[in-house]
C-alpha cells in the first residue's frame, strides 16, 4: 500500500484563506454582487494563486460560492425553495432533539437551557451578526442536551455554512428582533414532558422561522 506524499504547509495556507474568506462573509465585506478572482485575492493577500484556488473550490463544494461565467466565484444565492428545504432539515433535527428532551430531560437540562436563553437574548450589540449568533447558540444548546452525535453533527452541518448568516441577514430588511422568537416557551413545553407537542412547538417556531425568512428576502 503506497500514498502520495502530503504538502501541509500548503493545506495549512488554504484553510488559512478558506476562514478569512468565511470571515469576510460574515463581515459582509463580500456581498451578492461581488465578484472573487483568484489572481486578485492572491495579489492582496501576497500569496500563490494555489492556496487561494483550493479555498475558492472548497467553499464551491460546500455550496457556499458559485462559479460565474467568467471563471470567477460569487456568494451562492438561495432561491425560496432551497430556503423551505433548509428549514426543513432543521425541523427535522431540532423537533427529534425536542422529543428525545421531553421524555429524557433532567431538571439540570432544563436550568441550563433557560440559562442559555437568557444570556443569549441579552444583546447589547444590536447587529445581524449579533442575533445570527445569539440564535444559533440557542438551538445549538437544545441540540446538545438531547445528547445525540449524529443530531448534532446534521445541526453543524446545516448551521456551519458561511452562506447561511447572509440568508439570515436577510431579515435585518424585517425586523431583527423577531428572530429569537420565544425560546422560553419551547423549553416549558420540554418540561411538560409531553413529546407530540414538542415536536409541534418546536416545527412552528421554525416555521415561523422559515415565513420571517421569507418576508425578508423579498422585502425592499
Amino acid at each position: 500500500m503506497s500514498f502520495k506524499s502530503i504538502q501541509p504547509a500548503r493545506r495549512r495556507l488554504a484553510d488559512e484563506v478558506y476562514d478569512e474568506l468565511i470571515e469576510a462573509i460574515i463581515r459582509r465585506d463580500v456581498g451578492p454582487g461581488d465578484s472573487l478572482v483568484q489572481e486578485k485575492l492572491a495579489n492582496e493577500m501576497q500569496i500563490s494563486r494555489t492556496p487561494v484556488r483550493e479555498a475558492l473550490m472548497r467553499l464551491e463544494s460546500e455550496g457556499v460560492l458559485e462559479v460565474s461565467n467568467r471563471g470567477s466565484f460569487r456568494l451562492y444565492q438561495m432561491d425560496d425553495e432551497e430556503v423551505k428545504e433548509l428549514y426543513q432539515s432543521r425541523a427535522a433535527v431540532e423537533g427529534q432533539c425536542a422529543r428525545i428532551l421531553a421524555v429524557n430531560h433532567t431538571q439540570d437540562d432544563i436550568d441550563t437551557l433557560r440559562h442559555v436563553v437568557e444570556k443569549e437574548e441579552n444583546i447589547p450589540d444590536k447587529t445581524a451578526r449579533s442575533y445570527f449568533e445569539a440564535n444559533r447558540n440557542i438551538h445549538m444548546a437544545f441540540v446538545k442536551q438531547a445528547n445525540n452525535r449524529f443530531l448534532m453533527d446534521m445541526f453543524n452541518m446545516i448551521w456551519g455554512k458561511a452562506l447561511v448568516f447572509p440568508l439570515f441577514a436577510t431579515i435585518e430588511n424585517v425586523k431583527l428582533e423577531k428572530s429569537l422568537g420565544d425560546h422560553m416557551q419551547l423549553i416549558e413545553v420540554i418540561a411538560s414532558g409531553d413529546k407530540t407537542e414538542a415536536l409541534e412547538v418546536f416545527t412552528d417556531h421554525i416555521q415561523d422561522g422559515f415565513d420571517l425568512q421569507i418576508k425578508g428576502l423579498h422585502a425592499n
